[in-house]
């Protein structure tokens, strides 16, 4: 069942979107090389904890996952696509990290994900990152009333797909809200014109993930939760909560 909410509930996960966006924030700031994923969970901890929210990803156990999450943030480094966990692994010099956070406040939860380097970065990983944010900009500007669910979707592959990555569709965006996860699935690639038709008060994570090897297999790392690209290539995430109103997409992860 999908719920479309009213304009005081969007800005109450405008706030939610406040707290993921500062997570981001201060993560970025303290990845550096040498510093391990789960101190960066930490970092993410103090932040969600100082603005009185609540991390929604803390010991949520979908049916994929080997045991109930043990961090507030994903961690995906390198080859590593999606579900990264906070492990105790130091950043190296030139990693690739994707760091996903969801909170919630007074019940009300926002997820959003950003892509950075650290350390020196390579030029074909900053086109990775670059590519993933223009895909995801593609999917979220195609969030209009009146169009259909597959519009976002065949705009991100578009965009992804025109550059010449992998892209994978079995885990893709979702409605968000009262829950994480909630109704309907967003799509990464699919048919312009097809799908749910699009009407304001419906709040939905759109989230494109890329593989720099162009193919779309992946596999479940023996941790039970990392997503890994199928051939090692490098891979990035990136997302954001977006409210679809009477005026258009409105992003509700920025600072």
């Amino acid at each position: 069942m999908i719920e479309y909410k009213s304009a005081g509930e969007i800005a109450a996960m405008r706030e939610s979107g406040k707290v993921v966006a500062a997570v981001h924030a201060a993560v970025r700031e303290q990845a550096a090389i040498g510093v391990s994923l789960k101190e960066l969970d930490e970092v993410a901890r103090t932040v969600i904890a100082e603005a009185r929210a609540k991390a929604s990803f803390l010991g949520y156990h979908p049916s994929f996952g080997a045991m109930p999450y043990p961090g507030v943030i994903c961690t995906s480094v390198n080859g590593v696509m999606l579900h990264g966990l906070p492990s105790p692994y130091r950043l190296r010099d030139g990693d690739l990290i994707s760091v996903d956070c969801a909170a919630y406040i007074d019940g009300w939860h926002a997820d959003g994900t950003v892509s950075f380097t650290v350390g020196e970065s390579r030029a074909e990983d900053l086109k990775l990152i670059r590519v993933a944010e223009e895909t995801l900009a593609a999917g979220i500007e195609a969030a209009l009333p009146g169009g259909r669910m597959g519009d976002i979707g065949h705009a991100m592959s578009t965009v992804g797909r025109g550059a010449g990555y992998g892209m994978q569709n079995d885990f893709g965006g979702h409605g968000i809200g009262r829950a994480m996860h909630e109704e309907p699935f967003v799509p990464n690639e699919a048919r312009a014109g097809r799908g749910l038709r699009l009407r304001p008060g419906l709040v939905i994570a759109i989230e494109p993930s890329l593989m720099a090897g162009g193919g779309d297999r992946y596999y479940m790392s023996s941790d039970g939760w990392s997503v890994c690209s199928g051939d090692g290539s490098r891979s990035v995430h990136v997302e954001h909560t977006v409210a679809i109103t009477e005026d258009g997409p409105v992003i509700l992860t920025l600072p």
